[in-house]
């Protein structure tokens, strides 16, 4: 069974998102400033390449936060991560459970109730859902879901919920009535102080009973 924490802050990586600062210097500030997680994600490196900078974040977040690859297990494996989220265009979340360690951590991309439900039958242990509203960070994204489609999918199932998808410290409060924590890219790496702006969403995050 997973025991480790994974309500509150995610904050996912991006290395060209953030320069010209360096995304092993963001990501060890994300972490001091309060981040629940941190999530490797990049589409265009090489496995090779996500498993260089996969092992330089885990010097950081190992004994302090989780480690959650993005869509690719084998690097997951590799590096030992803590888990591993898929989308629902990546291989499927029963088959990723089978892969995997039994304790380690099983996330999944949702945006309706079924694929939520879906997820929690195949053994996910938290559900990415989004976007919320729109964003321009993801450029492959589904169309935004709104509060009210994430309040429908929090009635659905009992799994914690990420929020992600065009999530600023404006809007935060209003995601948090129905989620469990949020998942952000440019709020903290485009951020001029990540440490700063990672502590003003954690600040608000945990306000709430999560």
């Amino acid at each position: 069974m997973v025991n480790i924490k994974i309500k509150g802050l995610h904050v996912l990586t991006d290395r060209e998102l953030v320069k010209p600062k360096s995304i092993v210097e963001v990501i060890k500030l994300a972490i001091e400033g309060g981040a629940a997680a941190i999530q490797l994600r990049d589409k265009d490196a090489s496995d090779e390449e996500m498993i260089a900078l996969g092992k330089k974040i885990l010097e950081l977040t190992t004994g302090r936060v989780p480690l959650i690859v993005n869509d690719n297990v084998q690097v997951a494996l590799a590096i030992g991560a803590d888990g591993v989220h898929v989308g629902q265009k990546d291989i499927p979340a029963d088959q990723v459970r089978k892969l995997i360690d039994p304790n380690m951590i099983l996330g999944v991309s949702v945006s309706t109730v079924e694929q939520a439900r879906q997820a929690e039958s195949d053994g996910a242990n938290y559900l990415g859902v989004g976007p919320i509203f729109p964003t321009q960070t993801k450029t492959d994204a589904d169309p935004p879901i709104g509060l009210g489609g994430l309040a429908n999918i929090r009635e659905a199932v009992s799994l914690p919920i990420i929020a992600i998808g065009g999530i600023k410290k404006r809007n935060v409060a209003q995601v948090m009535q129905f989620a469990h924590g949020i998942a952000v890219i440019s709020a903290v790496l485009r951020a001029k102080n990540p440490l700063l702006a990672t502590q003003k969403l954690a600040i608000i995050i945990n306000k709430y009973k999560i």
